[in-house]
């Protein structure tokens, strides 16, 4: 008798993703999800799988307005994409099995949940599910409750609607904003909005263990686990470096005419915020200058932490690659951070990922320069938005709708490794792993620099 194998953790990942893209997709193709009620072209269907993919891998990124080119309905399914594929489709899994078995996760189960936000133990992941669960819903209300203050204020009883889909939306790193083509920049010189929706994204940026562990921790920094310092000082370092050099560049901004130091201050905070895979803006990224253009670029590489709503190279890779380069042209063998060595493991898995990330932005950009006219898309905002895609940022120049549907296939595909992730996309395809030969083979010298 064959005994079936079961699919592997990675391969359930990766497919979990892509059935949601499709399920997504297939909604936002029916009539009642567009405000035209009709069928539309194989052009729309390609837009309605690019906002699909977009919401469910949590970017922004759209080829149309959301506010007008979508109904209600439309806007409820994009809302649904956005909090399933923040909290990880292994999250729902994990708690459709809660609630229909009234117990505990299997072994199975547990694996893909740790592999999924990140964390490194299979005990206590029921208490995990339910944290997760129930943070992201009270700061998704709490965010909810405060833009009301605002929004009901603007807009009147839909004010509530645009609330509590703005807090999702923000929290998750999404991007997706049904107030207008222009994002948020009419709030640019508001504290409550710009404050409010940047505190949503630094927390879901975070990650879920890091709550965790702050909560386990009851808060005592020296008690927090070592990622956790990693994450949070990292985070720390990126903001204030971010918000700092924004002042600079932007200082000048044709956007920020009879705006004071406080103004320009908040929206280089927001800059350096949202650029962390967030994509709401309240200055338009295509009035950057090409300096901030540049810092942009690099924020949105860089992403968040590890197991969070965002998606990026992620924050401790970069530590990792970054303070291993440093050892390395000091003499030193090994890589230590705050007095903690670094495995020689860790480093070459984040040396994979950062490099798969450059190359697969490197192929998307020159595809799309050769693909679309100079007329179109020049090479600095191709190079954004590709970026941008990659690491589920959503922060546009303005040039995903002139986008021919070849290129935005092309995106499509960025947007889902860039959420599923590269590494566990290559270990979805790996085959059944062979045994390993006994006999190793010769080391030869190769020079390097």
């Amino acid at each position: 008798m064959r005994i079936k194998r079961r699919m592997s953790v990675w391969r359930y990942l990766a497919l979990g993703y892509a059935l949601l893209i499709f399920i997504g997709s297939l909604l936002l193709m029916l009539p009642i999800a567009k405000e035209s009620g009709e069928w539309g072209t194989f052009y729309d269907y390609i837009d309605g799988l690019f906002t699909a993919t977009s919401a469910t891998c949590v970017t922004g990124l759209t080829p149309v307005v959301t506010q007008s080119h979508w109904t209600t309905f439309g806007h409820v399914v994009i809302l649904c994409l956005i909090q399933i594929g923040g909290l990880g489709f292994t999250t729902l899994v994990s708690i459709l099995f809660m609630a229909i078995r009234g117990k505990g996760l299997g072994l199975y189960e547990r694996t893909a949940m740790i592999q999924s936000v990140g964390g490194s133990k299979l005990t206590g992941v029921r208490t995990l599910v339910k944290r997760i669960l129930l943070g992201t819903l009270l700061f998704e209300l709490a965010g909810a409750l405060l833009l009301m203050i605002r929004f009901v204020d603007d807009f009147g009883a839909i004010g509530v609607w645009y609330s509590v889909f703005h807090a999702v939306s923000a929290f998750c790193n999404a991007g997706f904003d049904i107030i207008g083509p222009v994002s948020l920049v009419d709030y640019a010189r508001d504290p409550l909005v710009s404050l409010v929706i940047c505190a949503l994204i630094i927390i879901g940026g975070l990650g879920f263990c890091v709550w965790g562990d702050v909560v386990d921790c009851k808060g005592n920094p020296r008690k927090f686990s070592f990622y956790t310092k990693m994450a949070l000082i990292g985070t720390a370092i990126l903001l204030v470096v971010g918000t700092a050099l924004f002042t600079v560049f932007e200082w000048n901004n044709p956007n920020y005419g009879g705006y004071g130091f406080g103004d320009k201050l908040l929206c280089s905070f927001f800059n350096a915020t949202t650029a962390r895979t967030a994509g709401y803006f309240t200055t338009p990224p295509e009035s950057l200058s090409n300096s901030g253009c540049l810092l942009m670029i690099i924020l949105m590489f860089i992403g968040a932490c590890s197991g969070s709503t965002g998606g990026g190279v992620k924050v401790s890779t970069f530590t990792v690659i970054l303070v291993g380069m440093l050892s390395v042209l000091r003499g030193k063998k090994d890589i230590t951070i705050a007095k903690r060595r670094i495995d020689q493991s860790v480093m070459g898995q984040a040396l994979a990922i950062f490099v798969a990330y450059l190359v697969l932005t490197i192929t998307a950009t020159l595809l799309i320069n050769a693909i679309e006219p100079d007329a179109v898309a020049a090479f600095d905002a191709v190079m954004f938005e590709t970026v941008s895609a990659i690491g589920t940022v959503g922060l546009t120049m303005a040039l995903t709708p002139l986008l021919s549907p070849v290129s935005e296939l092309i995106l499509i595909v960025l947007m889902y490794l860039g959420r599923v992730g590269i590494l566990t996309f290559a270990f979805a395809l790996k085959r059944a792993k062979k045994s390993e030969a006994a006999v190793r083979r010769p080391i030869d010298t190769v020079f390097i620099g």
